[in-house]
């Protein structure tokens, strides 16, 4: 059985949560780790994760969100089921003008993580230089969300300490992320959707699931030269490494 390390299983996007979770679980999927990317969907994760044994949480502050206030004291008393601090990172995207506000948030989560222990969830878009020169002035682990840069920019994250989160972006044409892959240790990475986001061929254009992690899982499967059952072995071990779940 699988494990989809990074899905948005909220309330925002899906009105029945169990039935989300029932059908990941007869596709393969028997754990999610559910990622906030506010104060208001940290909250969301905190409760939930309670509520459902399968389900494991990150939280914190996504950099597209850093307008919004945020309590930090949220990392103070966390359960033993939030497993890390994420999404978080930097977004380059859409402006560079917030850039020195990214970049103090973005360090100030990197703190709070290392201080608990816990890994952290980046996201990086259009950011991957300051990224990696943040992470090499710390000394965090954990998982490059959602990653599709270069060879060379994966074994610098590798060399830090991060496994490489693999999603539906993998099926998509126009993606090279999988000759990137066939020179990188399946040992270093984890697979997740980011649903309701990046849903893999031949679902693209229809809201994701954790089930439809199954496509992704069977194209990283031939990718790699193994079976759907020695990548969920070996990626559940990855995933006990970064995550202790």
């Amino acid at each position: 059985m699988f494990c989809d390390t990074h899905c948005h299983i909220l309330s925002e996007y899906y009105e029945d949560i169990e039935s989300v979770l029932k059908e990941a679980k007869e596709a393969g999927v028997s754990r999610v780790i559910n990622a906030a990317y506010n104060l208001e969907s940290s909250k969301e994760v905190v409760a939930l994760v309670k509520k459902h044994p399968e389900m494991y949480g990150v939280v914190g502050l996504h950099p597209e969100n850093i307008s919004e206030d945020f309590d930090y004291t949220i990392f103070d008393s966390l359960n033993k089921k939030i497993v890390g601090i994420g999404e978080i990172g930097l977004d380059y995207h859409y402006t560079k003008d917030n850039k020195d506000k990214q970049i103090e948030i973005f360090e100030r989560q990197l703190d709070i993580a290392e201080k608990l222990n816990l890994p952290v969830v980046i996201h990086s878009r259009e950011a991957a230089g300051d990224t990696l020169e943040i992470l090499k002035k710390h000394h965090n682990f954990g998982v490059i969300h959602s990653f599709s840069g270069s060879l060379e920019m994966a074994k610098e994250y590798i060399k830090l300490g991060f496994v490489l989160g693999v999603n539906g972006v993998v099926t998509f044409k126009n993606c090279n992320l999988g000759d990137t892959l066939k020179n990188i240790d399946v040992n270093s990475i984890i697979l997740e959707t980011d649903s309701p986001y990046l849903t893999p061929v031949p679902f693209r254009g229809t809201q994701n699931n954790p089930a439809k992690m199954m496509n992704t899982a069977k194209f990283v499967a031939d990718i790699y030269g193994i079976s759907l059952s020695e990548l969920a072995k070996i990626t559940n071990q990855n995933i006990k490494r970064i995550f202790d779940i």
